[in-house]
């Protein structure tokens, strides 16, 4: 076998698979941000990086692709050509993004992705439209979609979803480190499945389901996607008290001084650790309450839970008959989502 017939032969790289997808996508993408109002539709562009404040086209990072890449692959491995899930990757593109727009104005967040957050970019009230213009855009474009009925009670069940986790996560800072008012674990794992797994779910599931799927193949997507989300909000956790500013995009520490009930802050409130840890957080001395989460073993306890919600996600994937390869690369993109910049 020669070299470059071992090369065509690899397996695609997890970054290969994202960069494939988004190119199939960003077409259909951009031909729904551009149906706006411009100066919606400027700050929809913004927030993706294809242009700067004012529009001048700008080659900025945007997000990772995933839930873009769950479409596409769900349509593939329901044994469909990846374009099929295109109307779902959009759909699922808009309603994240325009979440994230309203997340960065409830969190106070003044950057995403080194550059302004669209609030502190153009205005609160500006940034609360374009969010709201994202998602009409969303249900309109999976309404065009062929099958576009069941996707869309699958995203407004997501949707309910989404808007549960984050009142949850809004009202998790009201409450005491310790005590019976404390967040449980338990209630961290349904939020993050709430908040953050319903939608990835919801992209695999839609695509399965643009691309022909049986509902019971588009379910087990869906359950694989929101273990996945969990994993993936306890990753973000990690590195969010110990992840490399210059690879995060975040202040070091930032989850501790902004009082994040986190997985790894609630593991170890959890430990005989409990009471020395809530006066390091009330007192902001983050530095001392990262090194102490770490020693009473939140660190340890995170990425454990995370490997655990990563085995269930591909047992979902085992369970139902998907096309190899589209199945392959799903398993790859939850391998490298788990290992990230840890």
């Amino acid at each position: 076998m020669t070299a470059l017939d071992s090369a065509v032969q690899a397996p695609p790289s997890a970054s290969r698979v994202l960069d494939r997808c988004r190119e199939l996508v960003r077409p259909a993408l951009a031909d729904a941000v551009g149906r706006l109002h411009p100066w919606v539709g400027e700050m929809a562009a913004y927030s993706f990086g294809w242009c700067e404040i004012g529009g001048a086209p700008a080659v900025a990072p945007g997000g990772k692709g995933v839930r873009q890449a769950l479409a596409v692959l769900g349509a593939e491995a329901a044994g469909a050509p990846g374009r099929a899930g295109v109307g779902a990757a959009v759909a699922v593109e808009l309603v994240h993004t325009f979440s994230l727009l309203h997340d960065d104005i409830m969190d106070g967040d003044t950057a995403r992705r080194r550059r302004p957050t669209v609030w502190k970019a153009y205005g609160t009230g500006p940034a609360v439209l374009a969010g709201d213009a994202l998602f009409a855009l969303a249900v309109e474009t999976l309404a065009a979609a062929p099958g576009g009925a069941p996707a869309l009670r699958l995203l407004s069940a997501a949707l309910a979803d989404l808007v549960r986790g984050q009142a949850d996560d809004l009202l998790f800072s009201t409450r005491p480190w310790t005590g019976p008012e404390r967040v449980r674990p338990e209630e961290y794992r349904a939020m993050a499945e709430h908040k953050t797994g319903a939608l990835l779910g919801c992209a695999a599931a839609l695509g399965a389901t643009l691309g022909g799927a049986p509902e019971t193949m588009a379910a087990a997507l869906d359950r694989a996607g929101r273990h996945l989300g969990i994993a993936f909000q306890m990753t973000d956790d990690v590195l969010g008290i110990w992840g490399d500013p210059a690879v995060t995009g975040k202040p070091v520490h930032g989850d501790l001084r902004e009082r994040k009930r986190t997985f790894p802050v609630l593991a170890a409130l959890s430990s005989p650790a409990a009471e020395r840890l809530a006066v390091l957080l009330d007192t902001g001395e983050t530095v001392a309450a990262a090194a102490l989460i770490e020693e009473a073993g939140g660190r340890t306890a995170t990425l454990a839970e995370a490997r655990r919600h990563t085995a269930a996600a591909k047992s979902a994937l085992a369970g139902v008959p998907l096309a190899p390869g589209a199945a392959a690369q799903l398993r790859l993109l939850l391998d490298h989502l788990l290992r990230r910049d840890l």
